[in-house]
Order: C-alpha cells, then sequence, then structure tokens
C-alpha cells in the first residue's frame, strides 16, 4: 500500500487548497492520520490529525484555518486549508494508519505535496 498525496499548488493569500491522500488500493480504512508540513529550513512539523475516535488537534498556527478529515469510503485523508498565508508555504505530508486487513492495521506516508501561497 502507498499513499499518494494531491492537491498543492500555487495560491494567493486568502485564499483555499484541499489536499487529498489516499490509499494506492483498497483497505478496510483509515485508523488514524495526520497532515505535517515542513518549509524550507526548517523543521517537519504537525500540522493537524485526527485519531482512531475521531478526535481532532491542530497546531495553534492553523486552528480555526485548516480542517482534517478522513472518508474511509474512499480511503483518503483530507486537509481543508483556509485562509492561507505566506507562512503557510511549505511541502505537506501525510501519514496514515491503516487497516489493510481486518485486525491488522500499519503506518505509511506519502510523498508530499507543495504547496506555495503567495503575498
Amino acid at each position: 500500500v502507498q499513499l499518494q498525496a494531491s492537491g498543492g499548488g500555487l495560491v494567493q493569500a486568502g485564499g483555499s487548497l484541499r489536499l487529498s491522500c489516499a490509499a494506492s488500493r483498497s483497505i478496510v480504512g483509515i485508523r488514524a492520520g495526520g497532515w505535517y508540513r515542513q518549509a524550507p529550513g526548517k523543521r517537519r512539523e504537525l500540522v493537524a490529525r485526527v485519531t482512531t475516535d475521531s478526535t481532532t488537534d491542530y497546531a495553534d498556527s492553523v486552528k480555526g484555518r485548516f480542517t482534517i478529515s478522513r472518508d474511509n469510503a474512499k480511503n483518503t485523508l483530507y486537509l481543508q486549508t483556509n485562509s492561507l498565508k505566506p507562512e503557510d508555504t511549505a511541502v505537506y505530508y501525510c501519514n496514515a494508519v491503516l487497516w489493510v486487513v481486518p485486525g491488522v492495521s500499519q503506518g505509511y506516508w506519502g510523498q508530499g505535496t507543495l504547496v506555495t501561497v503567495s503575498s
């Protein structure tokens, strides 16, 4: 199984993007997941996560602007990003724990998708 991230691009400040992270083949579902980002010269940081019981958590810098969700019917994790700022510019990575078969879960990273916010 691979995670395929998409949805990044160039957007003006104040704009929106929806990032997607899809499993490459049919699985049972997404147990938990998160989105991370890494800006040039900076460490990778957690942006948002959703837990097994659907609790969500966000970095202070994105609270109220970003929303994480998952669709187990589509085997896809999403990050809706609104009111984007130039400081949101980074490569965004998804990470998910997938139920690959009933009762068996495994963690995976996506390949990253670049978000560039112009001022």
